[in-house]
Parts: C-alpha cells; structure tokens; sequence
C-alpha cells in the first residue's frame, strides 16, 4: 500500500507542473508563433485582438476542475481500500458467536476456520485492536458498505469445501479403524444362561367363579327383562294358536313347545295352515295324554322331545300373556299365583320376601316351572334368612332376591339323592333345559353337568340356582 501511494503523488505533482506551465505560457505567448505558411510571399494580414482576460479565466477553471477530480478520486480511492482492509481484518478475526460463527449469517464457514487456527491468529495480529465506533445514524450506510465489499457466498464455500472434505476423510478413516478393531476382537464364549425359577404354583380355583368360561358378579341393578321384544309373540298369533289347538284338542303350550324346539323362532312361529297342520299331527299322535311320547313320535329325537316337554312346562307356568307381553309386565300375577299354588312349599320368612316384591321374577318363574314339572317343590331359602356373603368379600345372590335353595322335590328330599341318574340330576338338566333368558348363572349341587352347572360340598343338601 505505500507504493500505491508514492505513484499517485508523483502523477499529481507532474499533472500540477504541466498545468501550471501551461498557464505561463498562455500569459506570456500573446502572438502568434512563426509558421512555415508565413515564407509564402503572402502578404501579413493583420494580427486579429484576442480576449486574454476571457481565455485565462477559462484556462484557470478547468485546471482547478481537474485539480479538484484528481484529488476527489484520490480520497475516494483511499477510503475504499481502507474499508475493504477493515472488513477483511474484521470478517477473519470475528469469534464463533459473531458473523462467521456457528450462529452467524456464514455458518458454513466455521469447519474452515477450525481447520486452520495458524491463520485467523495472523489476521488477528494485523487487525487494530481497537474498532471504530459508528454513530447510530451512520450505522446503516457502514453495514451496507461492509456487506457489498464483503466476498461472495459462493467464494466462501469454495474456501470451505477443502476442509470439509478433509474432515469427512478422517471421519471414514475412523470408522474404518474402528470396524477392524471389533472384528480383531475375540468372541466372548457363551455363558450358560441361570436357570429361571418354577413359577410358584397358583391356588385353588374357587368353583363358585372359575368352573364356567365367565366369573359370576352380582350387580343390584334392575335385571332385563328374560322374554325380550323380538321373542314375543304376536298377539293374533296367540289367539289363533289357542283355536287351532282347542279344535284338536291338544294342550296349546305343547303345539307351541314343538314348533320352537324345532327351531320356529320369531314373534310368528308358523302361519295359520301349518300352526293348524301341527295341532292336528299332534291331537293324532296322542299328545293329550303323553305328551312326551307324541313329541318323540313327532320328532324321532329323544334329545328333542325332552326339550318339547322341557318348554311345555315352562310355557304353562309363565303362562301366555306373559309370552305376549313380557314376565316383567306379569310380575304382580306371579307373586300372587307363587304364594297361592298348593305345590310350592315356602317357609314363612320366604313368603314375606315374594310378598314385598323382593324376588326377582325369574325366581318367580322358576318356582312354578319346577312346580309345573315335580307337583311338588320344597324350597328353603330365598332371601330371608340368608347370611349376607356367600363367601368372604362376596355379597349372595340370595340378598338380591335372585338366588333359591330347593330343598325337595315331589316329596323327595334333595339329601342323600344326589346320585348320577337320582333325582337331583334329572332337577339339574330340567332347570338347564329352560329357554336363553330363562338360563340361571349357578346350579349348585354335588354334580357337575357342565355350563352353569358345578358342584360344591357344602350343597348337599340343597339346590342353588342363582341368577
């Protein structure tokens, strides 16, 4: 730079001479100077007046005009490469927290400069240690300077590009290192795996929950109603059924009995011509008197004729309007037939229980199935005179109202006849033959049938049938 300096002196000072000889000879050549037109012969024409005054007024100005461009290019000149030094120094000295850090408009100069630290040192030594200050009006017209002679974006990732490269090298030399490190290492030899400990056995399965697929829990909630709408008959149904089976003098509950066991569903088992064809098949058949007999006949099935007695019996005992309207709509005439039918046996507190509308209606219905079925049923328990937990933590249903403890059946004790193929089998498969909503969630007794069906020792003299 001081070079550069001493050149543009010199230029000025030879400008200066040459300018101010200039103007001497303008003053003292007041003349035309001798020229080779003059040995022409011609004749000397006269010397025309000249304004010198004009013509050194105009000389003067332009040379201060010029002057005055030299010297105005000559400081612009010098601030520019001032700035442009400054802005270098500055860029190169500036920490990982200014523009060319990490967080800085040129981050992608920070691998750069971590890879040649020698550099920034010495750029660091030639920069003042003190900055200028910029006033706040003049901040803006600096920053715009230092970024338009700052170097390109382009230029910087150039500069940049080497040492990245560099650096992804020794990074794969590394990882390379590394791999051949772990493949040279021996193998650990396996070591025999300690023996898990046996699990400790579980308890017991209490039967009351876990002899059938779903645990029993008793909910005091209203329970729904056991014949739901869609199972229902149909009220011109109902009569015509009572018609066709009077004109053949057939019980109705066993032309009903039939066609549902043979898989007549719905709230119209069957039309007029065949509810009337059935009646007549088993009027013949000599249903009136056995029925059981006239099933089989019927059906040819064993299996299905105990079911059609099964249903006739339930049939008869909830009776048809409770098959029309539901048992639900019935509740008050089955308490009233349960305390007044010579066949139920109920001990005192039991009959206050369905007198106060404890029990729950299938309770009801069961009673007179079972009466309807044995003539004579026996019952010693129903809600009165139950403890409150069948076992410990475990309310009864008793306490609900829908649990019954049968005691006898058509005179016949439950103690000491329970027996495979007794008379408390032929009670269990009775009760397990009733209809979906009808099917209890417990049977106890000392046999186990399956289903809801599982025994229990201390049930022997007695049948539990919960809902």
């Amino acid at each position: 730079m001081p070079l550069r300096k001493s050149l543009t002196r010199r230029f000025l000072h030879h400008l200066l001479l040459l300018s101010l000889a200039r103007c001497i000879l303008t003053v003292l050549g007041r003349g035309r100077a001798w020229d080779e037109w003059d040995e022409r012969g011609e004749e000397p024409q006269p010397a025309q007046p000249r304004k010198f005054q004009r013509r050194f007024a105009q000389t003067l100005s332009f040379s201060l005009l010029f002057f005055a461009g030299l010297a105005l290019s000559a400081g612009a000149g010098n601030g520019v490469q001032s700035l442009l030094e400054d802005d270098s120094a500055s860029v190169t000295a500036m920490g990982a927290s200014g523009a060319s850090g990490p967080t800085g408009a040129n981050a992608v100069l920070a691998p750069a400069a971590a890879a040649a630290p020698a550099r920034v040192i010495v750029a660091q030594q030639q920069v003042a240690p003190a900055r200028p200050v910029v006033s706040a009006s003049a901040a803006p017209a600096a920053r715009t300077a230092v970024l338009s002679s700052a170097p390109s974006h382009a230029t910087m990732l150039r500069a940049a590009t080497p040492a990245a490269a560099s650096k992804k090298q020794a990074s794969a030399r590394a990882r390379v290192g590394r791999s051949a490190v772990r493949l040279a290492r021996p193998a650990k030899p396996k070591t025999n795996a300690p023996k898990q400990k046996p699990a400790p056995k579980a308890p017991a399965l209490d039967p009351e929950a876990q002899s059938f697929d779903t645990a029993t829990v008793w909910l005091n909630r209203a329970a729904p109603d056991p014949t739901p709408p869609a199972a229902r008959l149909k009220l011109s149904f109902a009569r015509e059924l009572v018609a066709y089976s009077r004109q053949a003098h057939v019980d109705w509950a066993l032309v009903l009995a039939t066609l549902r066991a043979d898989g007549h569903n719905g709230r119209v088992p069957a039309g007029s011509a065949a509810l009337q064809a059935v009646a007549l098949r088993l009027s013949s058949l000599g249903g009136r008197a056995n029925p059981w007999a006239a099933a089989l006949a019927y059906s040819s099935d064993t299996a299905l004729a105990d079911r059609v007695v099964a249903l006739r019996h339930y049939y008869r005992a909830v009776g048809l309007a409770s098959l029309v309207k539901g048992l639900l709509s019935q509740k008050s005439d089955l308490q009233d037939r349960v305390l007044h039918d010579s066949r139920l046996t109920l001990y005192p507190g039991g009959r206050q229980d369905v007198a106060r509308g404890r029990v729950d209606v299938r309770v009801l219905a069961l009673m007179l199935y079972l009466g309807e079925t044995y003539h004579q049923v026996s019952v010693s328990c129903l809600v009165e005179g139950h403890r409150l937990y069948a076992r410990p933590g475990v309310v009864s249903a008793h306490i609900y109202g829908r649990a019954v403890d049968i005691a006898a059946l058509n005179g016949v004790s439950i103690t000491g006849h329970q027996q495979p193929g007794g008379l408390t089998e032929q009670a269990v498969r009775s009760i397990l033959m009733l209809p979906g909503g009808m099917l209890p969630a417990q049977v106890i007794s000392l046999l186990g049938l399956g289903g809801p069906s599982f025994p229990l020792a201390n049930h022997y003299d007695h049948i539990h049938v919960g809902y």
